[in-house]
């Protein structure tokens, strides 16, 4: 009975420091996928703590060598578990070695949630074994409870300190392992030990007592003190966010080779033969692979001189996490690749994957794009599972382009754009109003008049481009490699407000080798519900370019008036009429002068009605667009009558500028309108600032407008509108109603 009391009574230790140390794991195993690593905390916390009371009767220089062997089988077992789930190349030595040497980096530089890999893996399961080790040792030996708890305390502070901000507050594990390390001290892990004052006079036993509670009061008025001092800083401290350790970690980088792969394009174009790689796809039945797209890398950041990946990878295993929701229906594609003289870090993969198997990889989450750190070598070999969307084109033409900071990125055009650039921009933006129309005029107007050759020299800063979109085509110039052309429809793009971005890849033709023929750039235009859509503006092989001189002209501000021609003589309806002899002189003087004075009076007539006609369809468009609709489509009328009138006035809005900006542009033309006529400038100037935040509601809020904020809109635009007529001269006030520009322009 004696003995089966003390076992029992050794029983709580080791069974708290089991369940703190299993209790880390928990936390840890918050941002890993499945319960794979929590399970291996929990297996490493049984062993150590085991081995530890195993071994407690033996020498103390026996229970580190024990417990190794423990720990490099339970370790080998893990590993294995780990590299098979996570379908990973190799013997369990190099996995081993690898997981050595980069385990923590990796672990901080993984994706969110973390797939338990062995170099995941790994440190974890030996913290938490050392921890139970060296708690054990401590409590159990040592006889010290409380400094047996410091190891599970400081790998459970270690596990809150790595998931950081990822997942939530890890409430409950805190507050059990508060009570189970509280438990094991409540309870008694030995025999209850003989009253030390056992033996001593009454006055000796009472001195001792009082000094043993002078002490554990002592004790309880530092703890409370040290409360009260760190209790407040420590609860201003509850709501803020942790401090994510991922920061002070480079997570893995491309080289410079990738890190601008648009300019291999001319290095492979002059080298059409050589074999990159070798693809096998299955697309589930599907036939319409002969132009299936392989993504390489996707470049967003532009500073005038190279386009740039600017992607942040973090380090993923087999299952890759899902983006966005798709808009459209989602096909499966399965491809297995071979590298061949592929090289760099880039991993080529059809978009979006999801799976990949055969390689080691970080993953881009934003841009869907993959590296192996490791790098690429001949034979590599990968099988990447992938998501590919099907586009509703329907929604195409009707579709918004978004706005704001989450797509700044894709709309920052650097400084030093070339004039030329800037108003080819313009023109192609003029009369293509929807961001579809603008999308497909940018990518017409490259496919018709410009040539896709193969020696063209690589480059696309401002220069580069300045000299393929308007270069003389007899010296070399309106020629280049898909490079060029994505190049420039990505910045024609963001000049008229769209988000663009390039993509590098390999366009397939079916299952079998992809050559560096075969690699090509295109550009990408987001649209708000659709996502990012692909263009092609390359040219049909056999297309002949039209000079681009017949297109890019500057467009006058007013249509130049019909140069007057003489009447074309009506033949004679029998050749005898020929014959007959002229009138008199005066006959004829008087012929001309009816005639004259008849043709004169139509003409008038004709340029009346035609004025007429032209003054009330532009009233009836102003009706139609501020009194007819919901108030959203008020507001938006509003807003196209500013516009209007700006072009009017000879200040049109580029497409590239915001709400805000366009505004400020307007209030500076009606300034400087203003200035210009003084005498004209009466009255208090008004603002379009009002409206331009009204178009942002309706644009960020879609259904919250009432009709009394759309009714302000219409007064805000009529009386600017009002205003800057009246500030032009009075020849200018008299064309501004009949100018026919109002009833063809679009944006």
């Amino acid at each position: 009975m004696v003995r089966a009391a003390r076992a029992l009574r050794a029983v709580p230790v080791p069974l708290a420091l089991i369940t703190m140390v299993a209790l880390a794991g928990v936390v840890l195993g918050r941002v890993y996928a499945g319960p794979l690593l929590t399970r291996t905390v929990l297996g490493a916390a049984v062993g150590s703590v085991l081995v530890g009371v195993a071994a407690r009767r033996l020498q103390s220089w026996l229970v580190a060598p024990l417990s190794l062997l423990a720990l490099t089988g339970w370790t080998a077992w893990s590993l294995r578990v780990a590299a098979a789930d996570a379908d990973l190349p190799g013997g369990l030595g190099a996995v081993t070695a690898d997981a050595a040497r980069n385990g923590i980096p990796r672990l901080l530089t993984a994706m969110i949630p973390v797939e338990p890999t062995p170099d995941t893996v790994l440190v974890p399961l030996v913290a938490a074994w050392l921890a139970g080790l060296l708690g054990t040792e401590v409590a159990l030996r040592s006889g010290r409870v409380l400094l047996g708890y410091l190891p599970p305390t400081l790998f459970y502070a270690g596990a809150l300190y790595v998931v950081g901000p990822n997942a939530d507050p890890a409430v409950w594990p805190t507050v059990a392992f508060a009570a189970v390390a509280a438990l094991g001290l409540a309870v008694p892990s030995a025999a209850p030990a003989a009253d030390p004052t056992d033996g001593l006079t009454p006055a000796v036993r009472a001195a001792v007592r009082a000094r043993v509670a002078a002490s554990a009061t002592a004790g309880v008025a530092a703890v409370v003190a040290l409360a009260a001092l760190l209790g407040p800083a420590l609860a201003a401290r509850v709501d803020e966010r942790p401090v994510d350790p991922r920061r002070y970690v480079e997570p893995p980088r491309v080289e410079s080779l990738d890190e601008n792969p648009l300019i291999r394009i001319s290095g492979w174009a002059l080298n059409p033969r050589q074999k990159l790689l070798d693809v096998r796809t299955d697309a589930g039945g599907s036939r319409e692979d002969a132009g299936t797209r392989i993504r390489l890398a996707v470049l967003t950041d532009y500073d005038g001189v190279t386009w740039r990946v600017g992607a942040t990878y973090r380090n993923a295993g087999r299952i890759l996490p899902a983006g966005a929701a798709p808009t459209g229906p989602v096909e499966t594609v399965r491809q297995e690749i071979t590298v061949a003289g592929l090289t760099g870090r880039l991993l080529p993969a059809v978009a979006t994957p999801r799976e990949v198997t055969g390689a080691r990889v970080a993953y881009d989450q934003a841009t869907g794009t993959l590296i192996r750190p490791e790098g690429l070598t001949p034979g590599l070999r990968y099988t990447v599972t992938s998501a590919r969307e099907r586009l509703d084109g329907d929604l195409l033409a009707t579709a918004n382009v978004p706005a704001g900071d989450g797509v700044a990125r894709m709309l920052r055009v650097a400084d030093g754009v070339p004039e030329q650039l800037r108003r080819l921009a313009d023109q192609l933006a003029a009369d293509n109003a929807a961001p579809y129309a603008r999308a497909a005029a940018i990518e017409e107007f490259l496919a018709t008049h410009y040539r896709l050759v193969a020696d063209a020299p690589s480059g696309h800063a401002y220069p580069n481009l300045g000299f393929f979109l308007f270069g003389p085509r007899n010296g070399g110039g309106q020629r280049g490699t898909s490079e060029q052309f994505a190049a420039a429809y990505a910045v024609l793009g963001r000049l008229t407000g769209l988000p663009t971005r390039v993509v590098v890849g390999f366009r397939t033709r079916g299952d079998g080798p992809v050559r560096a023929a075969d690699a090509y750039a295109w550009p990408e235009v987001l649209f708000t519900g659709v996502g990012w859509v692909p263009f092609d503006p390359l040219p049909q092989p056999d297309d002949r370019p039209r000079p681009v001189e017949e297109d890019f002209r500057p467009k006058p501000e007013t249509p130049p008036p019909s140069p007057s021609r003489a009447p074309t003589p009506v033949p004679s309806a029998t050749p005898a009429a020929s014959a007959v002899a002229e009138p008199p002189a005066r006959t004829a003087g008087v012929s001309r002068v009816a005639l004259v004075g008849g043709g004169a009076g139509g003409l008038l007539l004709l340029v009346g009605g035609v004025l007429l006609a032209l003054v009330a369809l532009r009233r009836s468009r102003s009706t139609a667009r501020l009194r007819r609709g919901d108030p959203a489509d008020r507001i938006a009328g509003a807003w196209r009558e500013v516009t209007d009138a700006l072009r009017l006035a000879g200040a049109p809005a580029r497409g590239d500028l915001s709400a805000s900006e366009v505004a400020a542009r307007a209030d500076r033309t009606l300034d400087e309108a203003r200035a210009a006529r003084p005498a004209q400038g009466t009255g208090p100037a008004p603002t379009v600032a009002e409206l331009a935040g009204l178009l942002n509601q309706v644009a960020f809020a879609p259904g919250t407008a009432t009709a009394e904020q759309a009714a302000r809109a219409v007064g805000v635009a009529g009386g600017y509108v009002t205003a800057l007529r009246a500030a032009r001269p009075w020849w200018r006030r008299l064309l501004w109603s009949v100018h026919p520009g109002p009833l063809r322009w679009r944006g």
